[in-house]
């Protein structure tokens, strides 16, 4: 029996993913095919990766497309989403691009530390109004923005990445705001450190989770219109305690 409180377009049957061969991203693509999902488009810089990408999730059934998008194209924004939009109504835009940089050759080559900056934070803002004004053009739809923890409180160790996080997440919060009345959703998901093939070579972290346990996470969200959602659960806490804590203390903690 359907749930009533649930709203009828909670999980999108058609999925538009902004950075098309994030792990994070497949796996929550992965289980909303495995819900309702049924069309796919990964955008990203074309390459053998989208392609494989794409053909992963036609194995599951999906009709899944590739569009060309680069996050450091700002220009190209509106004719790439556009093509997409153009061919039908969109229910869920995904924004999963992002680059974790190195923090110590970053802090030593200040153009790679712009780079990052661009990638995570100004590619964002270009992708996320392009995608809003569509979505509310169209008069429903969900915008689920991948954040990070970083986001909460600078730290020695990531403070390039995180403050390029933390400018993400205080416009996904703005635009969020900006829509709200529209029939667009906005959800921001702030994981902790996520095992992937990309952070494989860091040391393991406290309340680590997985592309999978995101994925989960960002289903429950999207049933619930949840406008924050933390993975794991338990890090809102960590977060919140730590967002308090004295700058001398930080320090020490690295």
């Amino acid at each position: 029996m359907k749930d009533v409180c649930e709203p009828p377009t909670a999980l999108p049957r058609s999925l538009l993913v902004l950075g098309g061969t994030s792990e994070i991203a497949l796996a929550i693509t992965r289980r909303l095919i495995a819900r309702r999902t049924r069309t796919v488009w990964l955008a990203g810089r074309p390459s053998l990766a989208l392609e494989q990408a794409a053909e992963s999730l036609r194995a599951l059934g999906a009709d899944a497309r590739t569009v060309a998008f680069d996050a450091l194209d700002p220009g190209s924004h509106d004719a790439a989403l556009g093509k997409v939009f153009a061919e039908g109504p969109v229910d869920m835009v995904l924004l999963a691009f992002g680059v974790l940089g190195d923090q110590a050759h970053d802090e030593r080559d200040p153009a790679r530390a712009v780079q990052v900056v661009q990638t995570n934070y100004t590619g964002a803002v270009s992708a996320g109004l392009v995608a809003g004004r569509a979505l509310q053009s169209q008069g429903h739809g969900s915008f689920v923005v991948l954040s990070s923890s970083a986001a909460e409180r600078a730290r020695r160790s990531d403070f390039i990445y995180g403050s390029s996080k933390a400018g993400l997440d205080v416009f996904a919060q703005g635009l969020g705001d900006a829509l709200h009345g529209t029939g667009v959703h906005v959800m921001v998901v702030r994981p902790g450190f996520v095992r992937t093939r990309r952070t494989a070579e860091r040391p393991p972290a406290s309340l680590a989770t997985t592309p999978e346990a995101v994925a989960t996470a960002v289903e429950l969200g999207l049933r619930r219109r949840s406008e924050t959602v933390w993975v794991p659960g338990a890090l809102r806490l960590v977060a919140s305690a730590l967002r308090h804590a004295p700058r001398a203390l930080m320090r020490r903690l690295g």
